[in-house]
């Protein structure tokens, strides 16, 4: 291939010399080279058909030579190139051999036919590949130009490219956000849907992160930059595909593995039917039947279609949020059956709030949450956040200590207020109904005053609403499902019951889930899913690492094969679909390619089909195995 920058070391074509921005630039079809040479080719074919017709000999011969020269122009220089610079012998070598064989024996016309026919399938590939990333390359689109930058009390509007790590950036209603950030002021609401595949808008507050392409809805924001406006999470996500549309899966190695010795075979087959058939009959027929094998053996069809295919559903599946990194993994993301699930942060929201609220006689619900806030606010633990969260307008009490593992302690209006764990306070009277909570899967402190217990407040990280639905999806595809989390047993089973996943392995370090990977990986190929650091070893053993949230934990995406680019676990069931619907494609190209050189050898051999109808016949099929590849950039809801 010589113009569209993707690499087929069987078709023998040039490495790619574009940049990124050079790809960038969209042309119409009759301002593109690589489209109109083969164009004219065909043209000049065609004028010497309808002159060769009319009687017009010479300038039917002079039609069919320009068609020649224009067609083989567009992969004979490349071809020979290859052979001479890197010794490697290419499809595009058979053809030129072909054409030059053909004009020696006086068949112009077939020659002529042959470049055209080679030349538009190569260009219909290229248009294809550029059609695969397109949607890829679009995702830039989604950062605006410039952007509006907070200096010195003035609105400044810069370049998107310049902004820096720290700047204050306005971003009006209907806008998009150029770059990262931290909301510093103004509540909105963010159409993400461009970004996450998520169609419900995000809504919005100081201290909120938010991300580069989405669109604010509603009122006006100050956000600070947390990256560049080169380098943030859009480039990064077009980085991760554009290294997986580079990288082969196993099939395309597959592919390349057939076609590399196939190519120097097809040349000595010819020889060998020129040679022999020369020397037991007319030398004229069979040096045309061996230039006919030559061109019947091409394995074109079978070195484009498999990268096609994988490039155009990473393209695809980047649309909706999935982020494959290399051909590799999205091949066995097809032979996945088992999935290992994260608890915290992927099954769940990782937002630990206030569930429920037990009381004593004469206490009220608000009572107990305003001492307990009271406390909780002097704390960083995670449960903390999520009881003064329930009561923000609670005072801040005195000589509060805490003890870790345990509680914290302080006083409030002159009343000592102790909260802490069940196993450091007794619940009193209460126990019975802190057991209940327990068993429903929340956390469970307790409140004393003045060393009387008063009350228990449940907080628990509660299920993504769509994760039931998941489960029962996943069950419907053959994908077994397995619960891995550090919680305890209790609170791991109460969420696996609400979720609908009856294998549960629970308490596990890091290096432990690690181990239960392996352990699942026995059976067959097993897929892990998380969002945190101490979900990176599990990611890493697993035959596919996929992190929640392409912007979320550095560790767990480095550590990942896949990246969600958003938290909805809707996503997971259709990426395993649209990675099996694209493995069938690939088995169905293959198979269809090998099918195509195994049925045109014999009739090539036994002359029942010339040059122009083998060739005919051979670009045909790699023109349905280009369409049929392309189906996997359609994907399916």
């Amino acid at each position: 291939m010589l113009r569209g920058g993707r690499v087929s070391a069987a078709c023998g074509c040039d490495e790619p010399t574009t940049t990124p921005e050079t790809e960038e630039v969209e042309r119409p079809w009759w301002r593109d080279r690589g489209i109109m040479v083969p164009v004219f080719s065909g043209v000049a074919f065609g004028t010497g058909l309808v002159l060769e017709w009319a009687g017009a000999e010479i300038a039917a011969v002079v039609a069919f030579w320009i068609g020649l020269l224009l067609g083989a122009s567009t992969f004979t220089p490349g071809a020979i190139r290859n052979l001479v610079t890197k010794r490697k012998l290419g499809i595009g070598l058979l053809m030129t051999i072909s054409a030059v064989g053909a004009v020696i024996l006086g068949y112009v016309e077939e020659a002529a036919a042959l470049a055209f026919l080679y030349s538009i399938a190569e260009a219909l590939e290229d248009k294809a590949m550029d059609r695969a990333r397109g949607g890829l390359r679009a995702l830039l689109k989604l950062v605006p130009e410039t952007a509006t930058v907070r200096s010195n009390g003035a609105s400044v509007e810069i370049p998107a490219k310049d902004l820096t790590v720290g700047q204050l950036m306005l971003v009006r209603p209907g806008e998009r956000i150029a770059t990262d950030g931290i909301v510093r002021s103004g509540r909105s609401s963010l159409d993400t849907s461009a970004i996450t595949g998520e169609s419900i808008p995000v809504e919005v507050e100081p201290g909120d992160t938010v991300s580069a392409g989405a669109i604010n809805a509603a009122g006006a924001l100050e956000i600070e930059t947390t990256a560049a406006g080169t380098d943030n999470s859009l480039t990064t996500i077009v980085e991760l595909v554009e290294q997986a549309q580079a990288e082969k899966g196993d099939r395309a190695r597959l592919a390349d593995r057939i076609a590399r010795p196939l190519v120097p075979g097809v040349l000595v087959l010819a020889a060998l039917v020129a040679l022999i058939g020369s020397l037991l009959g007319d030398p004229e027929l069979w040096i045309t039947r061996a230039l006919v094998v030559l061109v019947a053996a091409s394995p074109c069809a079978l070195a484009i279609s498999v990268p096609l295919t994988v490039v155009a559903a990473i393209g695809s599946a980047s649309r909706f949020g999935v982020i494959i990194k290399s051909g590799a993994v999205f091949e066995r993301f097809g032979t996945i059956h088992h999935i290992a699930v994260d608890k915290t942060g992927t099954l769940t929201r990782n937002e630990p709030t206030v569930t429920a609220v037990l009381t004593a006689d004469g206490v009220t619900e608000a009572q107990a949450l305003h001492w307990a806030a009271a406390l909780e606010q002097h704390s960083t633990h995670p449960l903390a956040a999520a009881i003064t969260a329930a009561a923000p307008e609670a005072p801040a009490a005195e000589d509060v200590t805490e003890q870790a593992g345990h509680g914290i302690e302080g006083h409030l209006n002159g009343t000592k207020i102790t909260v802490g764990s069940p196993r450091w306070l007794d619940p009193g009277t209460l126990r019975d109904q802190v057991s209940d909570l327990e068993e429903q899967g929340m956390t469970v402190v307790v409140v004393y005053r003045d060393g009387v217990p008063v009350a228990a407040i449940g907080v628990r990280d509660e299920l993504r609403p769509e994760v039931p639905e998941v489960v029962r999806t996943l069950t419907a595809q053959g994908v077994g499902v397995t619960m891995l989390t550090g919680d305890n047993t209790r609170t791991a089973h109460a969420l696996a019951a609400q979720a609908g996943i009856e294998d549960v392995r629970a308490e596990l370090r890091p290096e432990d889930k690690s181990a239960a990977i392996s352990e699942l990986g026995r059976t067959g190929s097993v897929a892990m899913i998380g969002d945190g650091i101490n979900d990176a070893p599990a990611l890493a053993a697993a035959d596919i690492g996929i992190a929640m949230g392409a912007t979320g934990s550095d560790v767990a995406i480095e550590s990942a094969d896949v990246a969600f680019t958003g938290h909805d676990l809707r996503l997971l069931p259709r990426a395993f679909a649209h990675a099996r619907r694209g493995r069938r494609i690939i088995n169905q190209n293959i198979i269809l390619s090998l099918l195509i050189i195994t049925a045109l050898l014999p009739l090539a051999l036994f002359g029942i089909l010339g040059l122009a109808a083998v060739v005919l016949v051979h670009e045909i099929a790699e023109v349905l195995v280009i369409l049929n590849g392309l189906r996997t950039a359609r994907g399916k809801r």
